[in-house]
């Protein structure tokens, strides 16, 4: 008797508005969606390598490690297929359509986030500056807990940083690339943290108080 060959778990593509993550169980991952508007947002593939351009800049990202393919059926529609692939494998299809629509995101609305200093007795001292050379922003902490150590950390590659007009001690970190941003942040907090001593007691550092977009509705 002939064997036949499971079918392949599809995930569509379309615009900038999610499903509700409420009504999505693990059966309905062949019909989660997302919308592209075609005026706003241009979304190409080739080779795996996807390039998503809209109204704030162009951004780009490499997929050839995953063992996915993209087709084109209608206009607008981007499906995602795996065929054979094992549970973990599977998993990957979402990942894929997250990757896109973060970067979907991140050329319309952009992201940002915010930062706020702890501290108990020191004041932390923080400094902006532009590296000519590299063309990043840096990041300069002093006084963390007293210390006369000077931390430094540079910012990746699309990702400014200053310091907020209206609220005290606090950073704002924008981008169009949502691991840029989100790593530049988790860099600042991981340069900041409290070793050797009781971490329930001394609480000082840099901490991200808020996640958003740039371009809010």
């Amino acid at each position: 008797m002939k064997r036949l060959s499971p079918s392949p778990t599809v995930v569509r593509l379309r615009n900038t508005r999610l499903l509700s993550a409420e009504t999505e169980t693990e059966e309905d991952i062949q019909k989660r969606a997302l919308w592209t508007d075609s005026h706003a947002v241009k979304v190409e593939i080739k080779t795996r390598h996807v390039t998503v351009t809209g109204p704030r800049g162009v951004l780009q990202k490499s997929l050839q490690h995953l063992a996915v393919c993209f087709s084109h059926p209608e206009k607008n529609i981007i499906d995602i297929e795996m065929h054979h692939g094992a549970r973990k494998n599977v998993a990957a299809l979402r990942t894929v359509r997250t990757i896109i629509y973060n970067m979907i995101v991140g050329v319309t609305k952009g992201y940002k986030y915010k930062m706020r200093y702890v501290y108990a007795h020191f004041p932390i001292n923080v400094n902006l500056e532009k590296n000519n050379e590299t063309g990043r922003m840096e990041v300069e902490i002093r006084n963390f807990l007293g210390e006369k150590l000077v931390r430094r950390v540079v910012m990746a590659d699309g990702v400014e940083v200053e310091a907020s007009k209206n609220v005290k001690d606090e950073l704002q970190l924008t981008g169009n690339d949502l691991e840029k941003v989100s790593q530049s942040a988790a860099d600042i907090q991981q340069i900041c943290r409290v070793r050797n001593k009781d971490i329930r007691k001394f609480l000082d550092g840099l901490y991200v108080s808020e996640r958003g977009n740039i371009v809010e509705e």
